[in-house]
């Protein structure tokens, strides 16, 4: 199958190109966000193709992730949306922008996702986040905490970044993160080099308010890292009790902050349980098999 998508999510996209099919990816000369081809730091495979839009042909299924790529679609195509965000302005009553369509599938990522939009009469589905497992093992010899974010200067109370500066040790990785004060931040490592370095650490923080799931949180438990969240969106479901420590009180999480980080057995009892966690339900097979099902639904029912 010839499957037409954009490199807008690099984790959520380099899980998708593990499958059977042809991935044909948008690419220009900017390399800017309609046409960034190929990812640099993340690792896919050959059948994941990058080709100047206009050049991509005989294509079996679009998948959107943005309102904008819907008018550069073929007609004709059948299209799968993907919602990878939870919905701004008036929740609970915020409505899609794709909202009572019969031209369309929704797939959300999260089942909280697809509980607080408004998508009207639209199809809607749930494909829950699968990953890759990444070449990394816990050790959290460093006896710091690891965030993984991208933009947090500019999205703010988002990812809460105001709370960063609370938290004892902190070091945070992605993109955007130069600018921050007072903490040691690591701007867009390469995905397995970040993934080596987080491992290092000896808890993962995410202090998230209002995203869907973030793909690191479970990336952090799947390498067997003990969790600190903010109980808020998907993450509830994400992660069990047992497997890191959830609450809504900052200073209930400040607390096991500092006892994880003067325990490391605890930490490694609990870590080995989110690990256990990310393998059961985030699986990569699982994910994939998931997506098949959808593809070939929706490409059968196009013809």
């Amino acid at each position: 199958m010839n499957i037409l998508l954009w490199h807008v999510h690099g984790s959520w996209t380099t899980s998708f190109v593990q499958g059977k099919h042809r991935y044909l990816v948008p690419v220009n000369d900017a390399r800017d966000e309609w046409g960034r081809g190929r990812a640099r730091t993340f690792r896919w495979p050959a059948s994941a193709e990058e080709l100047p839009l206009e050049e991509i042909r005989d294509v079996d299924v679009a998948i959107a992730q943005r309102p904008g790529e819907l008018d550069l679609i073929p007609p004709h195509v059948p299209v799968i949306y993907v919602e990878h965000n939870t919905p701004k302005g008036d929740v609970p009553y915020t409505r899609h922008p794709l909202a009572d369509r019969d031209d369309v599938v929704i797939a959300h990522v999260t089942h909280f996702n697809e509980l607080f939009w408004d998508c009207g009469a639209t199809r809607t589905t749930v494909i829950e986040h699968g990953i890759v497992e990444p070449a990394a093992r816990w050790t959290g010899e460093l006896e710091r905490l690891a965030i993984v974010t991208n933009d947090p200067i500019r999205r703010g109370r988002v990812t809460g970044t105001d709370l960063f500066e609370r938290f004892p040790s902190v070091d945070v990785f992605g993109m955007g993160v130069t600018g921050l004060t007072g903490l040691a931040t690591y701007e867009d490592p390469p995905q397995h080099e970040m993934h080596a370095a987080v491992a290092r650490r000896r808890a993962y923080l995410h202090l998230c308010r209002w995203t869907s799931l973030g793909l690191s949180l479970i990336e952090a438990m799947r390498m067997g890292m003990p969790v600190i969240a903010l109980a808020t969106t998907e993450t509830v479901a994400a992660v069990p009790p047992d497997a890191g420590v959830l609450s809504t009180r900052v200073g209930d999480l400040v607390e096991a902050a500092h006892w994880l980080l003067d325990e490391p057995d605890e930490a490694a009892r609990i870590g080995a349980r989110a690990r256990q966690v990310s393998l059961a339900r985030y699986g990569i097979d699982r994910f994939l098999a998931d997506w098949d099902r959808l593809l070939e639904e929706e490409t059968c029912a196009s013809r």
